[in-house]
């Protein structure tokens, strides 16, 4: 049997029909300071940073969260709530802008070159904005998901002129329907689902942006969540990308939520159980790394 993995197309025109409703684009997000963290042309490039109200000011953890879209569209609203929830918990939790195709014709390409530039700007001022370096988390859905994954596997796509003495790479990873596989992969055999997407709409080869491709040892630990009935990105993906992380003896929790679809996670959606669910595990997994502190 042949086995091969076509580029799930659906993933370029994702995002209206499994985002919350109503996340408009920039969003407003009470309470949340924002930064530019990189300005390419005459975009800005923003942060939405929500800081702990109480507790201690200096070396706390950090998280970014990049939303989901194909890399076509979709807003940093997606992930409100949750950099609510781990602010109240003691994180500095932010939702991260980036280009997409839709607003500024990005390619795929751009879009991790981004990732790594939000991430490395977060480190870079971690003692102004009471970060510790070294428990910075990314974190995303769908095509923010495979953002997270990717800054955290797969090498260059730098954005020029950044200071790369400076790591971009992520401590943990919180990924939510990621797309983690991109090219064909040995002993997966989803053939004839999707559509190849052409190697010139990706920016390069699919292969060189698949974090599947490029997991190693030390690539940080993870927390997946994914529906078993995702029609989208399928559940096979992400258990490959578990065992590629298990072979290379990193850890990686898979959460596989029964008869789920795609963005069964967020806010908004049903009546809650499953954003809380997924919140809680989040917030349970950041305590066994010793980033949290156990409710």
């Amino acid at each position: 049997m042949r086995r091969t993995l076509p580029l799930v197309a659906t993933l370029l025109v994702l995002a209206p029909a499994v985002l919350v409703a109503a996340q408009a684009y920039p969003p407003v997000l009470d309470g949340a300071r924002v930064e530019t963290y990189k300005t390419v042309g005459e975009t800005k490039l923003s942060l939405w940073i929500f800081e702990p109200s109480s507790g201690p000011k200096t070396n706390r953890p950090a998280i970014l969260f990049y939303f989901g879209g194909g890399w076509t569209s979709g807003s940093p609203a997606q992930f409100e709530q949750h950099c609510r929830h781990l602010a109240s918990r003691g994180m500095v939790a932010i939702a991260a802008d980036y280009r997409v195709a839709s607003r500024h014709q990005a390619k795929p390409t751009d879009c991790v070159a981004d990732a790594k530039s939000a991430l490395r700007y977060v480190r870079a001022h971690a003692a102004r904005l009471g970060v510790d370096p070294k428990r910075i988390a990314a974190g995303g859905g769908s095509a923010g998901g495979h953002l997270a994954a990717a800054i955290a596997t797969v090498p260059g796509f730098e954005a020029p002129g950044e200071d790369a003495s400076i790591s971009a790479l992520p401590n943990a990873l919180v990924l939510f329907n990621p797309a983690l596989v991109l090219a064909e992969l040995p002993g997966l055999d989803l053939a004839g689902f999707g559509t190849r997407v052409p190697e010139d709409r990706m920016g390069t080869a699919p292969k060189n942006l698949s974090p599947a491709h490029h997991v190693k040892k030390g690539t940080p630990p993870a927390i997946i969540f994914h529906g078993k009935a995702d029609t989208t990105v399928p559940y096979a993906t992400a258990e490959a990308f578990q065992r590629a992380m298990k072979a290379a003896g990193n850890r990686c929790e898979l959460v596989g939520a029964e008869g789920q679809t795609h963005g069964y996670f967020n806010y908004g959606r049903g009546d809650g159980t499953h954003f809380k669910d997924t919140l809680a595990r989040t917030d349970a997994f950041l305590v066994s790394l010793g980033w949290l502190k156990a409710k």
